[in-house]
């Protein structure tokens, strides 16, 4: 396998961090971008002494000059409290970033990766959801800045490869967790470890049948790279995710039994326009990429756990 110079925007995200480090690994050189609002520079504080790595803050909705065989945008926040803390902005990470990255893409002539998201869906009318799905959105709704956002991200990227041949492939990746994630991003996972670490009330919204998947971190990575490897008929989109479904209860009860924590579990009203159901069909990244999730949720929980019990001792508020 022949070494890249290989751009990721969003870089000192959750995921971002985990594959600058994957791809580093595989001896590609890596420019990592990120304008550090809700990633962190500590996610990627050990990859900063490789000799292949770069790191630059930059928002991605001012165009970027640099030269990069492939990229792969992961470049905005997916956690509510943060996407919605600045909706304006998410969205325009969302559509402007698409645009200068893919603009970047076309100069270059090189792949690009769209990293899309199961919330293109909505709440789902269709279950478990396929690629063909068209989603059911709520286009004025709180979340919107985000889903509408990506939606059409994914319109950008598919009318660049139509109309200038840009070489794109998009990934909608689904419910993912691990280390690096960050203990205030407000995601199910996160939340229920940190309560559960500290003997807080483990909060549940909604009646706590609601369900997702969760894929652990490293299974995404790897699709990840897997769908850029593709050839270049191979554009997606292609579901990333875990297919086995997980209930709020189930996933708050396996926290704190791995915790051995005495948190209570107790419930919250269902925050608005939040889906009932999250599963993706993977046939096609079965199909096309030989990829299916290997991380059984129990083995995944014990290694995130850990993580975030050495960051809260560090941070002294365990």
């Amino acid at each position: 396998m022949s070494s890249k110079r290989i751009l990721v925007t969003g870089g000192a995200g959750f995921i971002g961090s985990h594959l600058c480090e994957r791809l580093l690994a595989d001896g590609h050189e890596v420019l990592c971008v990120d304008n550090c609002f809700s990633g962190r520079r500590a996610t990627i504080a050990p990859l900063l002494s490789a000799r292949n790595f770069e790191f630059m803050r930059h928002d991605v909705t001012f165009p970027l000059y640099v030269e990069v065989d492939e990229i792969y945008n992961l470049a905005c926040p997916a956690s509510p409290k943060h996407y919605q803390f600045d909706p304006v902005q998410t969205t325009k990470t969302s559509v402007h970033g698409a645009i200068n990255m893919l603009g970047l893409a076309k100069r270059l002539r090189g792949k690009i990766l769209q990293a899309s998201t199961s919330e293109v869906y909505g709440d789902p009318a269709v279950h478990p959801q396929t690629e063909s799905y068209w989603g059911n959105v709520n286009p004025i709704g709180r979340r919107a800045c985000y889903d509408e956002g990506k939606r059409c991200a994914e319109t950008l990227f598919f009318d660049y490869h139509r109309q200038h041949r840009v070489r794109i492939k998009v990934a909608r990746i689904f419910n993912t967790y691990g280390p690096n994630m960050h203990p205030d991003d407000g995601r199910v996972v996160s939340n229920f470890i940190v309560q559960a670490l500290r003997n807080e009330p483990v909060t549940i919204y909604g009646d706590g049948r609601q369900c997702r998947s969760f894929c652990y971190v490293d299974d995404m990575v790897d699709g990840l790279v897997r769908l850029m490897a593709t050839p270049d008929e191979v554009t997606g989109p292609v579901n990333l995710g875990n297919p086995v479904e997980t209930s709020m209860l189930e996933l708050a009860e396996a926290v704190i039994g791995q915790c051995r924590s005495k948190s209570q579990i107790v419930l919250r009203p269902l925050p608005e326009d939040d889906p009932r159901r999250r599963q993706p069909d993977i046939a096609c990244a079965r199909r096309v990429l030989a990829w299916a999730p290997r991380t059984a949720l129990d083995e995944g929980l014990a290694r995130t756990i850990a993580y975030f019990r050495r960051t809260l001792d560090q941070t002294g508020v365990g």
